[in-house]
């Protein structure tokens, strides 16, 4: 009996997850202008575009954040007062943790009482990560779980009292627009108690040519990625887009730091998603997501409209990028 109940819950919640995707969808290209959730990119192709992507030469993100975190572990344990007291270390968005790996090893090299705990929207991530941190790392104490960021964050307050250390990396905090990160820090801060602390990566605006190649590859891994989305709405809601009559185009704007990717329609067409007919004009974008570039004042103001005090800022060698840490108040 207690197998059966199991097996339905699961059931349910697969049928809650799908309905939301299609509705999602469905709102976002019946919309004007048309968007999708950048959320969506990360089925199990998305997955491994994106480590393709991470391993470009023109994607210089990961390379300058993967320094800080391999060189200066030290450093970010100090940063979070990793040494203090027991925590739980809660990464948003963990993907495959390359980068936190050298934190995590480090830590525990160091007989941190710590438990680890990844929260990623890809089941499948989240999966292979618990695999691979428990050969790498054995002696690492981790609770993996699948799902939205906030939800996931209560049920990681519900599993453990300790103080929390967030980890958000990768400049996923410029996956939102000025105003939705703004609003974001903000209802992480409602999710967090006094001490606790978050260390947060931000993509710093520099040369505008570097920027725009980093999201415009000339081997079209981006442009992939991008087009995935349609291709995995065509495989989960029977939907028919023809990819060959869609293409990504990117922007960057110096000025406000916002670098956009959309998707082109090459002609006037109509597709159905589901029991809807949408139609595409010619030269009709689909917005998929923004990569917010800052200054580093603007991180700080940002820290500080919502309830968080800047503690400290780590960059690369370069100077390309920081992660910042900072205290709740």
């Amino acid at each position: 009996m207690d197998e059966n109940i199991n097996m339905e819950t699961v059931s349910c919640a697969d049928c809650e997850t799908h309905h939301k995707f299609e509705s999602e969808i469905i709102k976002g290209l019946k919309d004007n202008p048309k968007h999708l959730l950048s959320k969506y990119f990360y089925d199990q192709k998305g997955d491994v575009l994106f480590q393709q992507i991470m391993n470009m030469p023109e994607y210089y993100l990961t390379g300058c954040e993967m320094e800080i975190f391999s060189r200066k572990s030290d450093e970010l344990a100090k940063a979070i007062q990793a040494f203090d007291a027991p925590f739980d270390l809660v990464e948003l968005g963990a993907g495959d943790a390359t980068k936190s790996s050298h934190l995590l090893q480090y830590l525990v090299d160091q007989n941190t009482d710590f438990t680890y705990m990844p929260i990623d929207i890809s089941g499948n991530i989240i999966s292979v990560l618990q695999e691979r941190l428990s050969k790498e790392i054995p002696d690492l104490g981790l609770v993996g779980l699948n799902g939205e960021y906030f939800e996931m964050l209560d049920k990681a307050n519900s599993i453990s009292a300790r103080r929390k250390v967030i980890l958000f990396l990768g400049g996923n905090i410029g996956n939102m627009e000025v105003g939705e990160a703004h609003d974001f820090c903000n209802e992480l801060r409602k999710k967090l108690n006094s001490g606790d602390m978050l260390l947060i990566g931000f993509d710093l605006k520099k040369d505008p040519d570097t920027i725009l190649s980093a999201y415009n590859d000339e081997a079209g891994i981006t442009a992939a990625f991008n087009l995935n989305l349609l291709e995995r709405i065509n495989h989960e809601l029977d939907a028919n887009f023809d990819i060959g009559k869609f293409k990504h185009y990117q922007t960057y704007d110096p000025l406000s730091g916002a670098c956009r990717s959309y998707v082109i329609s090459l002609e006037e067409q109509k597709v159905v998603v589901g029991n809807e007919l949408i139609d595409f004009k010619e030269n009709e974008a689909i917005y998929m997501e923004i990569s917010q570039k800052y200054a580093l004042e603007e991180t700080d103001a940002m820290a500080l409209k919502n309830g968080f005090q800047p503690l400290k800022k780590i960059s690369d060698s370069k100077e390309w990028f920081i992660d910042a840490i900072w205290k709740v108040i």
